[in-house]
């Protein structure tokens, strides 16, 4: 094809030279969402600093946990291109609550009514990481890959620990829980799932 064009092109009598565009021609970033990768940034950076603010027994552990969670988010945004100076918010740092203590916390009263948790749906976005986004509220997650009111079921394969939650809005990961999600399925004084099944179920 290339060929013909430059056939043509010569007939025509054309004789710019014609390169290919090079920071078209490979794509320098990953897709992900800025927006979202910032926001689940400055809220594991907001709870770090929060620990360090008033700290205790347990502090430690759950900052060196959430450093790692910070170091994966950040390996994201670099390959997503986001250049954005996301800090913690000062002044307002105050622990967000985190009630694992280093052991095993049952978390079932939390859990909203669900008919869905023996549901089995499409296994989607196949060898990601799960992790929390550090927003509070009833069990949600946000995407960048499904609307909000998708119903995604997220299997811990470690502790086959499953929950079913509904996409509330965007975040730059295929799945990511908010802090009452990710407790229904966490193992303990762990803030990332290395291995887990996302389905949609809904």
């Amino acid at each position: 094809m290339v060929d013909l064009i430059q056939q043509r092109r010569k007939a025509a009598g054309c004789t710019k030279n014609v390169t290919a565009d090079a920071a078209a021609a490979v794509p320098t970033t990953s897709g992900e969402n800025c927006a979202g990768l910032d926001q689940a940034l400055k809220n594991n950076l907001n709870f770090i600093a929060g620990q360090q603010a008033k700290p205790d027994a347990q502090s430690a552990a759950r900052i060196a946990n959430r450093q790692a969670v910070v170091d994966l988010i950040q390996q994201r945004r670099k390959a997503a291109g986001c250049t954005a100076d996301v800090k913690a918010d000062n002044g307002n740092a105050t622990p967000p609550a985190d009630n694992s203590g280093g052991a095993n916390t049952d978390t079932s009263a939390a859990k909203p009514p669900t008919n869905d948790d023996n549901a089995s749906g499409s296994v989607v976005c196949a060898g990601s990481t799960v992790t929390l986004s550090g927003e509070g509220g009833a069990p949600a997650a946000s995407s960048n890959q499904f609307p909000a009111g998708t119903k995604l079921k997220v299997t811990n394969l470690d502790n086959n620990k499953s929950t079913t939650v509904q996409v509330t809005s965007v975040s730059g990961s295929c799945a990511l829980l908010n802090n009452a999600a990710f407790e229904q399925v966490r193992e303990p004084g762990k803030f990332l799932i290395r291995h887990v099944r996302i389905e949609r179920v809904g």
